[in-house]
């Protein structure tokens, strides 16, 4: 890291002294480089809203797109987190990095709300000057899909010779969030389907009885100290709210193009609908019924 835009740490009592001395004013000489902008690259991300029309609502698609996409990469990491915790046997950890991707899903469902102004004919201002650009072009949204056990091999096609491409290989290669959820289930006692432990994780998850079995012996353990209810209440949580996602998703592009074709190549509003039927954890979902 450059000295210059280095983030200087400093302690309670530093922080103190310093409010002493500008009696209670911020401090506002820094010498070259702004603390807050060394940490946050504000000046960076500002760079980085490059329209190609002259409508000016053609910022607010484009910075939307962008909050979305760091809402990916955050919601990504909790996920991570929250599975490597699963596969150490740690419930209780695994509760908060879930709950804290539930909200940052919340947030990221709350973008979809400043798009509501947009018409077609809004839209059709700057949309032929987007090309082929897609969201489902998304790579960071990809490797969110492939965490929570959505997984289209082909969707990674796109990327074919970037780093992106060699990322989602490997994401594609590892168990997502539910078969360390299955694989703890199993640890823990719970008679699953021997193949389940076995399968080739690339390929995507489809609902099997065991597993719904199991979910509605763990749900029938009412005690406090059942960890796996806690963590089956957390990933339902997570579930449905990237539900809310994928509805809001479609319902903006029914709001703005109907069922034309998407940019990308897809049927749009179709290509949606088929993929909102994949659910997301499905045994959780399954097992309700005879709960």
């Amino acid at each position: 890291m450059n000295p210059v835009n280095a983030v200087r740490p400093t302690t309670a009592e530093e922080r103190d002294a310093r409010t002493a001395r500008n009696g209670g004013a911020p401090t506002l000489e820094f010498g070259r480089k702004v603390p807050y902008d060394a940490y946050v690259h504000a000046s960076t991300l500002h760079t980085l809203q490059r329209t190609l029309s002259g409508d000016p609502g053609e910022m607010s698609f484009l910075v939307v797109s962008q909050i979305m996409e760091l809402y990916f990469k955050l919601i990504r990491h909790e996920l991570e987190q929250a599975r490597d915790h699963v596969r150490a046997d740690q419930m209780w950890e695994a509760l908060a990095p879930l709950k804290r991707a539930a909200l940052h899903l919340e947030g990221l469902n709350a973008a979809w709300q400043t798009l509501r102004w947009m018409t077609p004919a809004d839209f059709n201002k700057f949309r032929d000057l987007l090309g082929e650009g897609s969201g489902f072009q998304s790579a960071m949204y990809r490797q969110v899909e492939f965490l929570l056990g959505l997984r289209t091999k082909s969707l990674m096609r796109p990327h074919k010779g970037t780093a992106a491409y060699d990322e989602l290989e490997a994401a594609l290669h590892q168990p997502s969030l539910w078969d360390e959820v299955i694989a703890l289930l199993a640890r823990h006692g719970y008679d699953l389907k021997p193949e389940l432990l076995d399968r080739d994780v690339a390929d995507e998850h489809e609902a099997e009885q065991s597993v719904s079995d199991a979910w509605v012996r763990v749900y029938r353990d009412t005690s406090p100290e059942n960890h796996l209810r806690l963590l089956g209440e957390a990933l339902t949580e997570v579930a449905d709210r990237f539900g809310d996602w994928r509805y809001l998703h479609l319902k903006a592009v029914q709001r703005t193009m109907g069922a034309k074709s998407g940019s990308g190549g897809s049927s749009g509003l179709a290509f949606l609908q088929r993929s909102m039927s994949r659910p997301v954890f499905p045994e959780l979902w399954t097992s309700r019924t005879e709960m």
